[in-house]
């Protein structure tokens, strides 16, 4: 079950770690018009959710999911610890790093750190 969140005055759809796997844009696209309808800006998703071919680039499942939330303006976070997916990918390292960056889809290692990145 998701859980609406007030984090720094913006509305965040928390999922459930527990849950369906996020696999493919369909899934994406479930979540997107879950939080759309609560009034979310951002759905943080923790990492063990998504399948292990979302952090595979060569599949583009992460490319594609990232790109429906671009689409339809709604924030990703991918939350939790992905190190085993990072340590043997560079590719990943540098995805993370360019989607951390922007103000659209970030990979944080907890609560905490959305808060920082929430803050402004």
């Amino acid at each position: 079950m998701s859980t609406m969140q007030t984090i720094h005055d913006v509305q965040v759809l928390i999922c459930d770690p527990e849950g369906d796997p996020i696999a493919a844009e369909r899934d994406a696209l479930d979540l997107i018009g879950n939080a759309s309808y609560q009034g979310a800006q951002w759905v943080v998703i923790p990492a063990e959710r998504f399948d292990a071919s979302f952090f595979q680039l060569s599949t583009r499942v992460a490319g594609d999911i990232v790109q429906k939330f671009v689409n339809y303006r709604v924030g990703l976070v991918v939350m939790g610890d992905i190190s085993n997916y990072t340590e043997d990918s560079s590719a990943l390292r540098d995805f993370i790093r360019e989607c951390n960056r922007g103000r659209q889809t970030w990979f944080v290692a907890d609560a905490e750190e959305l808060g920082e990145r929430l803050k402004g």
